[in-house]
């Protein structure tokens, strides 16, 4: 085992630590012999169990990632030699050699985890659980974390996930870089993948200390350099980045949300920034535009305000009038409603915003056509828009909304606050 030293209280928030910045690569690497995704997952989480109970008193591994794939590993090894596993497993020479089941430091060998993804999009996973798969096995976010962006329940999830393991390890679906002629279209697959893990990492932000973004970031930069040539590759890395680079102006220096809008650019990281340009740069030289070159495009205009200026809300709005004709989906079309608010007035926004009561064919008035709708950025949108109206009573429930769908506490206790403002307004 790696020497240690001893921190006490610190073990817990280590082990977890350990987990989170580096479960993709551990599962690709414990599951790279056998491609049996629950088999690694069940013997990284007993290491994980073995680390919370001897870490305390022991102390904490000098590389902890190393101390845990060696007991994942060790655990592999006995499951391989038990007398179940030898009745009903068939022997493999190339998957199942002693030399793979070896300890080794995770740090001197290859990162597996595009592996690892790639294998997660092969024809043989059903497409609805290869996005789902990838953001659980390659970057860690649980069952629960991902269902919602699925609008799925938990326990459904969980069920299409344990399927979808098991079809990769029955169909011997290898670990490894398809042929260059395949890789386009589980190319598609990925994106979608690293795109949700930017979805959930910003959503889970205030409750995860890990940095915004992390794995997506680190994919989407990988994906990058493997395919340099495509524009939505290129397109996603800067969408990535951009968000990245503002990571550190989210909050203030009190953990309080800030809005976008109120971000002093000087909090905001230039290098990121210009790497994310890079990227757009050649992306458009390709000469077609998609989804996530678009929505690049929106926060580069977002990125390239000065300090107490407003953005470009005309480039905005066209730009958010292309990415609806390309990908049209209800965040962007509520960011687009946000947006028509600057350009044409609030009343304007809550016509846009409205339509997508409309489009769910709900009739009724304004409020009864909204009640579908759960996506919380949407009820958020429709309280401001309708505050700035002075329709008070209106604001007060559509905040009240937004308030219950939000999980991000920081984001929950700003719009709190902005409807008690709104409430001590009606009273005096």
């Amino acid at each position: 085992m790696p020497g240690t030293s001893p921190v006490g209280d610190g073990a817990r928030d280590a082990a977890a630590a350990a987990a989170r910045d580096g479960y993709g690569r551990l599962v690709a690497l414990l599951a790279a012999g056998s491609g049996d995704l629950q088999a690694a997952e069940d013997a990284l989480g007993d290491a994980l169990e073995r680390a919370l109970r001897t870490w305390p008193s022991g102390g904490v591994p000098d590389n902890p990632a190393g101390w845990l794939l060696t007991v994942a590993r060790r655990r592999l090894r006995d499951r391989q030699r038990s007398a179940e596993v030898r009745r009903t497993m068939p022997l493999v020479p190339e998957r199942h050699a002693p030399a793979r089941l070896e300890d080794v430091d995770p740090d001197s060998v290859g990162d597996r985890r595009l592996e690892l993804t790639l294998a997660c999009a092969h024809p043989a996973v059903d497409p609805v659980a290869r996005t789902p798969l990838m953001l659980t096995t390659v970057l860690g976010f649980t069952a629960a974390q991902v269902a919602p962006a699925f609008s799925v329940p938990a326990a459904t999830m969980a069920t299409r996930l344990t399927r979808a393991k098991r079809r990769i390890r029955d169909a011997g679906v290898p670990f490894a870089l398809p042929d260059r002629s395949a890789l386009p279209d589980r190319m598609a697959d990925v994106l979608e993948a690293v795109y949700g893990a930017y979805v959930v990492e910003w959503a889970t932000a205030d409750a995860d200390p890990r940095p915004l973004p992390s794995e997506a970031l680190r994919l989407a930069e990988v994906l990058a350099e493997l395919a340099p040539r495509d524009q939505e590759v290129r397109g996603l890395a800067a969408l990535v980045l951009l968000s990245s680079a503002r990571a550190a102006a989210r909050t203030d220096a009190a953990g309080r949300f800030v809005p976008l809008a109120d971000q002093d650019p000087a909090r905001w990281d230039t290098a990121a920034i210009a790497r994310a340009h890079a990227h757009l740069r050649a992306a458009h030289a390709r000469g077609a535009v998609g989804r996530f070159q678009l929505e690049a495009a929106v926060q580069a205009v977002h990125c390239a305000r000065r300090a107490g200026e407003p953005p470009d809300w005309a480039a905005l709005r066209r730009l958010h009038d292309a990415l609806q004709r390309v990908a049209p989906s209800l965040g962007g079309a509520v960011a687009r409603a946000a947006v028509v608010a600057e350009t044409d007035g609030p009343a304007a926004g809550l016509v846009a915003l409205d339509a997508l009561g409309d489009a769910d064919g709900v009739p009724g008035d304004r409020a009864a056509r909204f009640q579908p709708t759960q996506f919380q950025p949407a009820w958020a949108v429709r309280a401001d828009l309708l505050a700035r109206l002075g329709l008070a009573d209106e604001a007060a429930t559509a905040y009240d909304r937004a308030v219950a769908l939000t999980a991000d506490p920081a984001l929950r206790a700003h719009l709190a606050a902005r409807r008690a403002v709104l409430a001590a307004s009606r009273t005096s």
